[in-house]
């Protein structure tokens, strides 16, 4: 297998995002610039990063973006006041709360606590259920829809494709699966959503197509696992000791990358694979929540 398989997901979260700065460009005319609200609880350094690179996107695009930073100490109570704040704003149209969060805050209380039309996160449990049933109404993870956009736009066939998802996490396994197995053109795929109690994995994972890695396992996938010509998309980002780095470490996904990609069809990079696509998703998302607002069609975008 030649080693020119790599899915750039750099240069297409570039696609999306000049797509984005038209749409933003025309709001601007219209109604003003869509604005996105980040909300970071505590000094979490990959939080601290992963707002920046959000903040600085948002600014490269052209959209209006604000950031709340709140002690780690901050009650539930404080927290979701804001979110209701927030929420109030016209000129805010999404909100981000960034995880973890502190643990005397619960998680699952305060993406509820986002309106739905502003949830640019995919968590409100309504938007769950619309992506569920299928409904463009409302508005997918970011991470899920990236990877979606990813396989279309690299001419990848899902159609009656055999996937294998492995994890079964809120923000990518289970959201994964509702996208995948839709009836429309984009979707159609045979999803098994795999975890850490399902027997006989390898096999399982010998029988995909598409191989999707969220397990959050340093490089768990390795190439006996892999149908030779499969599509391998690695989602995740574990930190793993490595004297010889600066740090000490360094990042590696869910997928022993050298061994694999001599076996894959395509695969992605990581970095440079699926991360890139979360932000341009993140954006598109508040765009798309923007044009909610004004009471256009959101089919517009789709």
């Amino acid at each position: 297998m030649a080693l020119d398989n790599l899915i750039d997901g750099r240069a297409i979260a570039d696609q999306i995002h000049e797509e984005t700065r038209g749409h933003i460009s025309a709001l601007k005319e219209k109604s003003g610039p869509p604005g996105l609200a980040f909300v970071r609880v505590g000094e979490d350094p990959a939080s601290r990063v992963y707002v920046a690179m959000k903040e600085k996107a948002c600014n490269r695009l052209g959209a209006h973006s604000q950031t709340h930073i709140l002690k780690e100490d901050t009650t539930e109570k404080e927290l979701l006041k804001l979110i209701g704040e927030l929420n109030a704003a016209p000129s805010v149209h999404g909100i981000l709360v960034q995880a973890p969060l502190p643990e005397q805050i619960n998680e699952a209380t305060v993406f509820a606590s986002v309106s739905p039309n502003k949830d640019v996160d995919g968590f409100h449990p309504l938007n769950v259920g619309k992506l569920l049933l299928g409904d463009s109404d409302g508005f997918s993870p970011c991470t899920p829809a990236g990877i979606h956009e990813l396989l279309i736009r690299s001419n990848i066939q899902i159609s009656g494709a055999e996937v294998v998802i492995l994890g079964r996490g809120n923000i990518v396994g289970k959201p994964m699966t509702a996208i995948l197995c839709q009836k429309q053109d984009s979707a159609n795929a045979t999803v098994s959503l795999c975890h850490s109690r399902t027997r006989n994995l390898k096999e399982h994972c010998l029988r995909a197509n598409i191989l999707i890695a969220a397990m959050g396992v340093p490089e768990f996938v390795k190439a006996d696992m892999v149908k030779p010509g499969a599509v391998v998309i690695d989602v995740g980002v574990n930190r793993i000791a490595d004297p010889t780095s600066k740090n000490g470490h360094r990042l590696v996904g869910d997928v022993d990358f050298s061994a694999v990609q001599p076996i894959a069809g395509k695969i992605t990079p990581n970095p440079g694979g699926v991360g890139p696509m979360t932000i341009a998703m993140l954006l598109r998302n508040t765009v798309r929540a923007a044009i909610k607002a004004t009471g256009q069609d959101l089919n517009t975008l789709n």
